[in-house]
């Protein structure tokens, strides 16, 4: 069985992850990674309550067979471009890089399907280099999963996010932008999970198509 490490547990597929984890007999330690508890009462589960702005206290807290990355924050939450790079690219290539240094062999990343280190948009942008600084670090096994729109349960509401879902599903059963289609947080976690058993060798970066087929679920 398998240890599996995790940061962003408490967002829409972090926590979808963890719950799956907990119930997947494939796995019998979840190590995560946050600011805050859980509360989830599991003797599978491992809690480390850090400041991520401090790695020497936790990086070599950092071990196990598969490290799951679904950590991140929007620019509102994050109040400016600044704080949202600290999350979403710093924060998760500090831990990316404690994984390496202690011989995590598969890495499983949650980006985005616009992700390009050369983008004029800032959010493709700063996804592109973590995606291109994470293969630097020569995992074993590395899994970047994007998928399109994430739908499902949300802690907090987004008005503009549940208009942009009617949008996309729209224009993606027309032949339009489907890529960018909705996909619920569950299969997404669920892909993941199917990701980090499987570990096949090399880099694999998998479009909506592919979580789809990583989740074993059909998709019209």
């Amino acid at each position: 069985m398998k240890t599996a490490v995790v940061i962003g547990a408490t967002g829409l597929v972090g926590t979808q992850l963890v719950h799956l984890l907990l119930a997947d007999d494939r796995f019998n330690k979840v190590i995560v990674f946050g600011r805050r508890s859980l509360g989830i009462d599991n003797a599978k589960l491992e809690e480390h309550l850090i400041n991520f702005d401090t790695p020497d206290a936790w990086q070599h807290l950092v071990k196990g067979d598969v490290f799951f990355s679904t950590l991140g924050t929007t620019l509102k939450q994050a109040g400016g471009q600044n704080a949202q790079y600290k999350v979403d690219y710093l924060y998760q290539y500090q831990f990316a890089r404690a994984a390496a240094q202690n011989e995590i062999p598969v890495y499983v990343l949650v980006s985005s399907p616009s992700a390009s280190p050369d983008s004029v948009i800032f959010y493709s942008r700063m996804k592109g280099t973590l995606e291109r600084d994470v293969k630097r670090l020569e995992f074993p096994s590395t899994y970047l999963i994007q998928p399109g729109l994430l739908y499902g349960d949300r802690k907090e509401e987004r008005t503009g996010e549940k208009l942009a879902y009617k949008v996309l599903n729209f224009l993606s059963t027309v032949g339009v932008v489907t890529k960018y289609r909705p996909i619920h947080g569950k299969v997404v976690a669920q892909a993941m999970i199917n990701a980090g058993v499987a570990a096949a060798p090399g880099v694999h970066t998998n479009t909506l198509e592919g979580v789809f087929n990583l989740a074993g679920v059909e998709h019209s």
